[in-house]
């Protein structure tokens, strides 16, 4: 016979004793619960029992694998009764046979025991005044093992489509009735904890856990939502930002009200109501080359969420420099990118394909571009995804490859990433020395006075007349939708201004685009090229309406 099985008949319990029958086993021992006419003061009428047949086989079968394991018993079996039950009716019984008695009555309580804590099984009280409900026993086990924890969330997880909140199930002492006062709301991690490769052990490494997130906004908002949810135990949250109401459409986490507020500071307030259990730590403050080891320091993961180069490529040199892993995402209108650093494991990193930074500013921000509400959702979301696989040492992490996303036809490309063969195992040429020389070149572009760059008209052909050459620097579909005002401008689009245009040096140019910034970084850009004439129309096109 089966050793776990399901009847929805009375079973013969002489028929289930002869299955185990065995001449060299001097110890049998059995179990049986019956149906009994009352619950927790109250009368009644008929039992209901439900399982999730597959899941609960196989959980069965384990738990009495376990049992020979543990006991060193012949044989053990379990049959469960399903469906309608009435008053005094058998409705579980276990049986085992060992060569002595000890081993048997102790495995047969073992057996009984875990099947209550992990084993799929609902039941339905059916009481004498019309009343019923789906039991939820939980204060019936006093201190459950983990690997007992881990089972039971797996069986609620399985049968969560039948009954929402009630967990597994209980035989039939000290159940909790339908009607009893509800416990205050705790964390319930049991929905991922019935996966088998996170488990008790995997929700416990979680926990224990530090992630520091920089980047509170499109991407950031799911990726906290997500690891808050799952239990990670320490979440630092960098930004240096203030709320908008443009940031509300793919931010969330957010109200209209918290508008002028820190994101950081509101992103740790919502994430300690998601789940108190997670320790959120607020830094109102940009991550910098003088800050960014500190506020990184004892982080077991990194995870960008920002929208500019800069900070990008500085936290690939601090996460070179600290050993631990990044996760890494961008977004620009329908696609972006993911890529996983990591340097524990001498992979490659953003410096292997471009020593250099690139500009912020000549790739346009969420604010210059526009962007989807759900785009960036779909990559903080992919973020968490990669973040809790590190976390939890699961298979399929994203390797030494860059994955490009298009959210406009759903199609995916993987771009392998090849670590610089200057790179010796366990170490990186991004030395501590030149990350402070890249971080403070960074600094100090940043820091450049944009006065210098910048120009104001209300009229750009008040700026023709003043002897500029007018370049719009625009995609041919930002020009198609909003042709330039100005009746003597050149257009041409960024990239081919800064593959090598030819412009004369001896002209005076205002570039133009739509909000200013890619403008003005391609200014600064061609400034340092030679050319000592090159301005940028402040606040773009968008200032002229």
């Amino acid at each position: 016979m089966a050793r776990f099985s399901f009847s929805e008949r009375p079973f013969e319990v002489a028929a289930l004793q002869q299955g185990l029958a065995d001449a060299t086993c001097g110890g049998y021992a059995s179990f049986e619960g019956w149906v009994r006419n009352h619950n927790e003061g109250l009368p009644v009428t008929r039992l209901e029992y439900e399982a999730f047949v597959e899941l609960a086989v196989r959980e069965g079968e384990r738990i009495i694998d376990e049992a020979r394991a543990k006991f060193g018993v012949e044989d053990a079996a379990c049959v469960h009764r399903v469906g309608d039950l009435a008053i005094g009716d058998l409705a579980v019984w276990v049986g085992v046979s060992a060569r002595h008695r000890d081993e048997a009555f102790r495995a047969c309580r073992y057996i009984i025991d875990e099947v209550k804590h992990r084993v799929p099984i609902w039941k339905k009280e059916h009481y004498v005044n019309g009343d019923s409900g789906w039991v939820n026993c939980e204060r019936c086990a006093t201190a459950p093992s983990a690997q007992a924890e881990a089972a039971a969330a797996e069986a609620a997880a399985a049968h969560d489509h039948a009954h929402h909140g009630h967990a597994h199930h209980d035989l039939h002492h000290g159940h909790a009735h339908a009607h009893a006062p509800a416990r205050p709301p705790q964390p319930d991690y049991s929905r991922q904890m019935a996966l088998r490769e996170v488990g008790a052990a995997g929700q416990a490494r979680l926990r224990a856990a530090t992630v520091a997130v920089i980047g509170a906004g499109g991407l950031g908002v799911p990726v906290l939502q997500y690891l808050a949810g799952a239990g990670v135990g320490r979440l630092v949250i960098i930004d240096g930002d203030r709320l908008e109401p443009s940031n509300l459409h793919r931010q969330t986490l957010y109200a209209l009200a918290d508008c002028g507020q820190p994101k950081a500071t509101l992103a740790a307030a919502r994430v300690r109501a998601l789940n108190p259990a997670v320790e959120a730590i607020a830094h109102a403050q940009r991550l910098d080359a003088g800050n960014g080891r500190a506020l990184l320091e004892g982080a077991d993961l990194v995870i960008d969420c920002t929208d500019n180069f800069s900070t990008k490529f500085l936290l690939n040199d601090l996460a070179q420099q600290l050993r631990v892993p990044a996760v890494l995402a961008s977004v620009y209108q329908y696609e972006g990118q993911l890529q996983i650093l990591r340097p524990d494991r001498d992979g490659a990193c953003l410096r292997c394909v471009w020593p250099e930074a690139t500009r912020d500013g000549l790739v346009g921000n969420c604010a210059e571009a526009g962007v989807l509400g759900p785009v960036p959702g779909v990559f903080g979301a992919l973020q968490a995804l990669e973040a809790l696989k590190i976390l939890l040492d699961l298979p399929g992490q994203l390797g030494d490859e860059l994955l490009v996303f298009d959210l406009t036809t759903l199609s995916t490309s993987r771009v392998r990433m090849r670590r610089s063969a200057a790179c010796p195992p366990g170490a990186c040429t991004r030395t501590a020395r030149d990350l402070e020389a890249a971080s403070a070149a960074l600094a100090a572009e940043a820091a450049l006075p944009a006065a210098a760059l910048e120009l104001e008209f209300d009229d750009l052909d008040q700026a023709a007349a003043l002897g500029y050459v007018i370049i719009d620097i625009r995609e041919p579909a930002e020009l198609r939708d909003q042709p330039t005002p100005a009746r003597t401008a050149r257009h041409v689009p960024l990239a081919e201004l800064l593959a090598g245009h030819n412009l004369p040096a001896d002209a005076r140019y205002l570039l133009v685009c739509a909000r200013g910034a890619r403008s003005l970084s391609a200014a600064r850009a061609l400034r340092e090229r030679g050319l000592g004439e090159v301005y940028s129309l402040r606040g773009g096109l968008a200032a002229r309406k």
